[in-house]
Formats: structure tokens, sequence, C-alpha cells
């Protein structure tokens, strides 16, 4: 309270040293009592009254303090903010004054208020370009801890105004054989930091550097020699660091396994700990180890430890976290990661976060959202509560947000509409189509992977929009399909699942196709126990299985006499096979054979398990031959 009764009195030095003072003891644990923030909010303006008085030394204080304490939950009040305009001018007046340590302390408050939602003025962009030539010119003087806090700071406004400042290239290049020097003197918290700065570089400028594969090299030993001292969030965030650089190149050498090895342990040891941010980032973190390299000792054990934490913190996930987990865990599965209970329970908790946050989920998490929904459908992911309304929920900002997703989030959502079938009303998909491939009318640029996505999704609104009427909507769409499959033919693809892509559109568009793709064939004991049935109730009726028609997908059962095809539809042909409602590639195969002049019944394999379920079947089959 006294420092409120006596602000006025109180010299440049004093302010400087006050702000500091509850800056560090805030960070140290201290409560920001009400008495606190009157004492900040009183000096606060003192700061902008006597700017002209402050030395470098007080300038960093001042602006260290500040981004500490906005860093545990200071308001960033219009005070605050003019207190920060008001120093940084005098970085620039004072740049050749500033020691190492400043620089250091400077450049990382910047980027921490920066991260925290300041305003990046030109005022900013100022400071921070007359900094970092002092950056290359010091280097030598730079401590660990400086070298650490230099590189995150440098990451983090890369990574806030995705552009690179005047001379960070310089100031980067000048740090980074400093981390192999000084290997030997990073503390954890250190370690963490540059890992994490080397690997958001990376991503964001997408260059690596022998300096920067060296700088990495050099520490990957420290995070396993060091496990035991890294704390929760330590943990966190070099498994996204691991993840995220194997996902951009990195070779993947016996320290680097090591390192990630070491780190998996300390989830299950730390698990209490983690907050919703570390759980997102160590659940994606551990579906991209999987997708780019060998499962990893430890890593499944790690996913189940983290897994109960989802439902417990889901009212702090943010929607950028929300869509890395839901597309983590569909990734997951993907990689055979079993879906147990507590794997089913964590999916239904995001899916109600989704629905309660869907105004607020940007186009590329609306993609990542709907690709994780049908990834999960297609593995067999039970029909969870609240995936309908999920579903419905992003499918209607789909229209509103049209003009911003770029190439692979077209395909992706053309991708995700079209798998997760009927689940989806056909006017909200046949509407979320036709505005999508409008969008790729636009010259969009698409790899052959997009088109074939994209390709494959109209053929299947074009399919379920056949099977319900002849409708104008349809040949609007297969302008469209026909569009891409020219595309796709000039790829001139070589995987199988594109060539059959190009196989099922050819024969929807009626077009010649020169392609030619051979399928595995396998008869289940139900389809045989059902042939032998039939067989037996008819013994003159001509029945051929697993036949290959006009080149398409092999049928179950063919009656060539009949021009009549039975599908015995097993669960994976419905979405959480429910044995009701058909995912898109079941719809598309009927379509395609009606189209093709083929009769369809189709029988869910669950009607066929009692003989009284199985007799109108058979009645209904022997009926249509008859009265051919």
């Amino acid at each position: 309270p006294l420092v409120n009764a006596q602000k006025d009195q109180f010299r440049a030095q004093g302010i400087a040293n006050l702000l500091w003072a509850m800056a560090k003891l805030v960070d140290n644990g201290l409560e920001q009592t009400p008495g606190c923030k009157e004492a900040v909010a009183g000096l606060l303006p003192l700061v902008n009254a006597q700017k002209d008085q402050f030395i470098p030394q007080a300038i960093t204080n001042l602006v260290w303090a500040i981004a500490k304490l906005v860093d545990n939950g200071q308001e960033q009040t219009p005070e605050l903010n003019e207190a920060v305009a008001a120093l940084l001018p005098h970085v620039n007046t004072q740049k050749a004054n500033f020691n190492p340590q400043e620089i250091a302390n400077l450049l990382w408050a910047m980027a921490k208020l920066v991260d925290n939602g300041q305003r990046q003025t030109p005022e900013l962009n100022e400071a921070v370009a007359a900094l970092l030539p002092h950056v290359s010119a010091l280097k030598a003087n730079f401590s660990p801890q400086g070298i650490a806090n230099l590189l995150w700071a440098m990451a983090k406004l890369v990574k806030n105004t995705q552009q690179q400042t005047p001379g960070l290239n310089e100031a980067v290049a000048a740090l980074l054989p400093l981390v192999n020097v000084q290997k030997a003197n990073f503390k954890p918290q250190g370690i963490a930091n540059l890992l994490w700065a080397m690997a958001k570089l990376v991503d964001i400028t997408q260059e690596r550097t022998p300096e920067l594969n060296e700088a990495v090299t050099a520490l990957l030993p420290h995070v396993n020699a060091q496990k035991d001292q890294f704390i929760a969030q330590h943990v966190a965030n070099l498994l996204w660091v691991m993840a995220k650089l194997v996902d951009n190149g990195q070779e993947q050498t016996p320290e680097f396994n090591e390192a990630v090895a070491a780190l998996l342990p300390c989830v299950n040891a730390k698990k209490d700990q983690f907050n919703a941010r570390d759980i997102s980032n160590q659940l994606w973190a551990m579906a991209k180890l999987v997708e780019n390299m060998q499962q990893t000792p430890g890593l499944n054990k790690a996913v189940a430890t983290l897994l109960p934490h989802v439902k417990i913190q889901k009212a702090n996930f943010k929607p950028q976290d929300i869509a890395n987990m839901l597309w983590a865990m569909a990734k997951l599965v993907d990689s055979r990661y079993e879906q147990t209970p507590e794997f089913n329970k964590s999916v239904a908790a995001l899916l109600t976060c989704v629905i309660v946050q869907k105004a607020n989920f940007n186009p590329q998490e609306i993609a990542n959202l709907l690709w994780a929904m049908a990834k999960l459908v297609d593995n067999g992911q039970e029909q969870t509560p609240g995936l309908y309304e999920a579903v419905a929920a992003l499918l209607h900002r789909v229209n509103a947000q049209v003009d911003q997703f770029n190439a692979k989030g077209i395909a992706n959502l053309l991708w995700s509409t079209a798998k997760l079938g009927e689940l989806i009303e056909l006017n909200v998909a046949t509407s979320a189509c036709e505005s999508l491939v409008y969008r790729i009318s636009k010259n969009l640029q698409f790899s052959q992977e997009e088109i074939s996505m994209s390709l494959w999704g109209v053929m299947v609104c074009c399919a379920r929009l056949a099977l319900v009427s002849k409708t104008n909507k349809s040949n609007v769409l297969e302008k469209h399909m026909d569009d891409l499959l020219t595309r796709l033919e000039n790829t001139s693809p070589d995987n199988e699942e594109d060539r059959s892509i190009m196989i099922m559109a050819s024969s929807w568009l009626g077009r010649a196709c020169l392609v030619v793709r051979h399928y595995q064939t396998a008869i289940s004991k139900t389809q045989a126990d059902f042939r032998n049935q039939l067989q037996s109730c008819m013994p003159s009726l001509k029945i051929e299985e697993e036949k290959s028609l006009n080149s398409l997908p092999p049928v179950d059962l063919l009656l060539p006499d009949h021009n009549m095809v039975i599908e015995v539809q097993g669960p994976s042909h419905y979405v959480g096979g429910d044995f009701k409602t058909r995912k898109g590639s079941t719809l598309l195969k009927i379509a395609l054979l009606q189209k093709a002049g083929f009769e369809v019944i189709e029988i869910p394999v669950n009607r066929l398990c009692k003989q009284d379920l199985m007799k109108p079947f058979i009645d209904q089959i022997k009926k249509r031959t008859n009265s051919q």
C-alpha cells in the first residue's frame, strides 16, 4: 500500500526496481493480490511520465517486468500498453548501450508480450530491428541462458508475424554455432527452449542449415542426460519438438530415438502436472511420431496415461487444442492404436468441446476436425454421442468460410463429407460439395493426392443424389467430376487407390479408361453360407462370386442371368457399424452398379444370423428372378 501512497516520489530507477521486484515475486509464486495489482497500476503511468530518464538497464528491467506480469495473468490495460509504447522508442535511441544480457532479456520480453496479445506496432518492430545487429556483434558474450532466450524470442517473433524481421537470419546464424560450443552449460529449461525454437524456425522457414542440424545434434544427448530434471511443461514441449523435427525431415539418428524414448516415461511420472495445452501438444506429438517413425517403446503407455486427463480438462481446451487432439486420435487409430473405453470417452469429451466452441474454429481447424471424425468412423469408431451434432455444426461453418480454405482443406473436406455418408443430411452435404468444387474451379494448385481425394468426394455426392432422384444438381457436379478426372489422368498416378478412383469416375462418366486394377478377393463365411442357402432354395439359379463388373470393385454375388447383384454388407459398410447409416464408399458402389444397369439388393450381415431373418431376402430374390 505504501507504493501507491508514495508513488509520486519515486524516481526512474526506483520505478524500474519496484516493477522488476513485483514481477520477480509473482514469477516465483506470489499471488497477484488486489494490493499488488493496485501498486502495479499506480506505477505504470509514471513510466510514461519519466520515460526520458531510464537508462538501458532500467528499460530492460521494466519491459521484462511488464512481460512477466502479463505472462502471469496481469491484465493488458491501456496504461500497461502505454507504458510499453513509451519505452520502445528509447530502445532504438539507446541501442548501442545495451549489454548482452539486456539485449537477450529485452528481445525475450518483447516476444513474450507479442505472444500474449500485445499488438506488434511499428515501434516494437523497430526496437527488435535495432537490437538484432548487436546479437551478431556481441555473440561471444552471451551466456547459455541468453542464447536460449534469444533463439526462443526470435522463433516466437517469427511465429507471431509469419515473416522474418530484417537481420533475423543473421542473428540466428550467429547464435547457432554457440549452442554446440556451450552445449554442456545449458540448464533443462534452456535445452527445452532451444529445441523448441529450432523446431519452430524450421517449421516456419522450411530451411534446415548445417549449423541448425549441428545444434540439434549437440543438444539431443542432453535430453537423455537431464531427463529427470525437466518439469511437466518441458516434457510436453520437447515431445512436440521431436515430432515437429521429424515431420520436417529430421534424420532419426540413434541419439534422436534415445531422446524420444527418454521422454516418454516422464509423461507417466508427471501426468498430474500437465495443463490443457501440454496434453494437446503431447497427443499431437505422439500421433506425429507414430506417423513418421516406427512404434517407439513406451508410446502406447504414454498415450494411455494422458487420455483420462482429456475428459478432466475438457473445459480448458482452446479450439486449436481440440482440433489437434481429435486429429491425433484419428491418426493413432489409423496406425492401429487400440480403441479402448478410455479412448472412446476422450473422443466423446472432445466432440462435446467441438459443439460448444463451433463458432471459434478457423478453416484449417474445421478441415482437420472433419477429417479426424471421418478417419475415426472409417476405422470402426462407434457412433459416439455428439458425433452427428459436431459434424453438422462444422459443415454449417464451411459455407460461411469457403473462400478461406486452401487446396488441402478443400480436399480433406470433400473426402470427409463423402466418407461420413448418410450421417450427413443430403442437402447439407450437397451444399458443402457445391461450394467447395466452385473453389476448385478457381485454379487452385492441387497435389495428385488432393485431386484424387476431391474427385472421390464429388463422386460420392453424385452417387447420393442419383440414389435419391435424377436431379440437375448431379449434372452440375458431373462437370466438375470430369475436370478433376482429367487433372488426375494428367498426373499419371501409379498407386492402386488412385487408379481405382479413375476407373470409377470413368465408369460413371462413360469415358474410356486405360487403367487396369487387379482386386484382391475374399469370401466371408456369412457370404458363403448365404450363397449356399440361396442355392439350396433355387438349385437352378446361376450364381457367381467376387466378380468384377466394368472393372469396378468385385461384387459379393452376381446373378448373371438376371443382371442382379447381391451385396452382403458387414459392419464396415456402415457409420459406427450401426447397420443403418451407410458410408460413402458403400453408397458409391451401389450407385455405380445401378448406373451400369444392375439391380442391387443389399443385405445387412446382422440379418443373416437367423433363418427367419434371412427368409425375407430369399423370398425377395425368388420373386424378382421369377418375374423376369
